[in-house]
């Protein structure tokens, strides 16, 4: 279940030096210089190191983009991600090697990610009734909001 607390954790930019050494501080840094998102650094900041760790921690100034399309393909065939995580992750090493390490990426080609078929679940008026009655208290009427409103999730919670 959701919480409705915040995560305090990941709230909070951590500090860097002034004069960062490590190869992902100096990236938080010209990220923050540019004044980027939060929430983008810290997405930037994860599809990097799992870069990073699939070229077994090689530094990305040694590595070039058929490595970029290396790991990208990776994506797409080994860990079947969506195209949407892929395009994040593709986002995120553009970001590192133009941007950053000034590095030229020209046309990458890579195995694209295919988009899932999904279907949707349905419960019917019954089932709902069912989960909704052995919900206590505060659950229960969160539910019902949900249910009898058509509310998302998000919505709720704000």
């Amino acid at each position: 279940m959701y919480s409705t607390q915040p995560s305090r954790i990941y709230d909070v930019r951590p500090a860097i030096p002034a004069q960062p050494t490590r190869l992902l501080d100096q990236l938080r840094r010209h990220m923050r210089e540019g004044g980027y998102a939060w929430k983008t650094e810290q997405t930037y900041v994860h599809w990097v190191t799992r870069f990073i760790r699939f070229h077994g921690k090689q530094h990305p100034s040694g590595l070039s983009a058929p490595h970029v399309e290396q790991y990208l393909s990776h994506l797409a065939n080994e860990r079947q991600c969506s195209p949407a995580t892929q395009r994040i992750a593709l986002n995120a090493l553009i970001y590192l090697f133009v941007r950053f390490l000034g590095i030229s990426l020209d046309s990458l080609e890579f195995s694209k990610a295919q988009p899932k078929r999904r279907l949707p679940v349905v419960l019917t008026h019954a089932e709902a009734m069912r989960i909704i009655a052995v919900l206590p208290g505060s659950y229960r009427l969160m539910v019902e909001l949900l249910y009898g409103s058509g509310l998302r999730l998000n919505e709720l919670l704000s």
